[in-house]
């Protein structure tokens, strides 16, 4: 006998830097019809297809990404810093 589903709906977050979160448990079918299940209570699903773990994030959409401040910062104190213009 099948398990009774639960009758509220799922919520799904939408992070456009980042992955879907999805309230848990989930399964993910993938592409080769293969079932992959979470049973945490939110699951983070890669959706840039970097993640070394996909379809589970990993957190390698990340970038590190130099700002000015980043790079005055970097240089030695007393030396200047490059034109940005």
């Amino acid at each position: 006998m099948p398990a009774a589903r639960d009758p509220r709906p799922r919520r799904v977050t939408i992070d456009p830097e980042g992955p879907l979160l999805v309230e848990g448990p989930v399964e993910v079918v993938a592409d080769d019809g293969s079932v992959i299940a979470s049973r945490r209570f939110t699951a983070a699903i890669c959706t840039c297809r970097r993640s070394r773990t996909y379809p589970w994030c990993d957190t390698s959409h990340r970038r590190r990404v130099k700002t000015q401040d980043t790079e005055h910062a970097e240089h030695a104190e007393g030396e200047e810093a490059p034109d940005v213009r």
